[in-house]
């Protein structure tokens, strides 16, 4: 990824970059997204400087990923019976997490489910398609973001 002049190493989906993303295909969707706002676990850090919307992340939130569900692609307060991620995650992976626009409107069935920015594995291993980045990487992006930024994938 390139921020201003700095190139920024990031890990997409394990299926690469796809146009025509799909509910579980691993792949990272191409296009032009925009930040919706951040999420950051405060017993991991302290609040992120940004000039987006920001939330603490609690233990009962998930993010539906069902796509026949009328909550899909989006927030749900666990427990949530249907199929969903955990926000709060025990490997640190959404310790910070810029949610985006990514089949947000119109939302479609099968479309894929909680793209998000998130922090990387160690050795960069390929997200389930999401984009991931350093820790420090990821506050430096922060700061800079807008509700306004386009994110270009692909």
């Amino acid at each position: 990824m390139t921020l201003g002049n700095i190139q920024i190493p990031v890990a997409l989906g394990r299926a690469g970059i796809r146009h025509l993303k799909r509910e579980g295909d691993g792949a990272t969707p191409a296009g032009t997204w925009h930040a919706r706002g951040v999420r950051y676990r405060a017993d991991h850090g302290g609040r992120p400087l940004t000039r987006l919307p920001v939330r603490r992340t609690r233990r009962e939130d998930g993010w539906c990923d069902a796509p026949g569900h009328g909550c899909y692609n989006r927030p749900v307060r666990l427990p949530f019976s249907a199929s969903h991620e955990e926000m709060w995650r025990a490997d640190g992976l959404y310790d910070l997490v810029v949610v985006l626009d990514h089949n947000e409107r119109p939302r479609r069935g099968r479309g894929g489910s909680a793209v998000f920015l998130h922090l990387a594995r160690p050795g960069f291993e390929p997200t389930a398609g999401c984009i991931a980045f350093r820790r420090a990487d990821m506050k430096r992006l922060l700061a800079r973001l807008t509700p306004r930024t386009r994110i270009k994938v692909g």
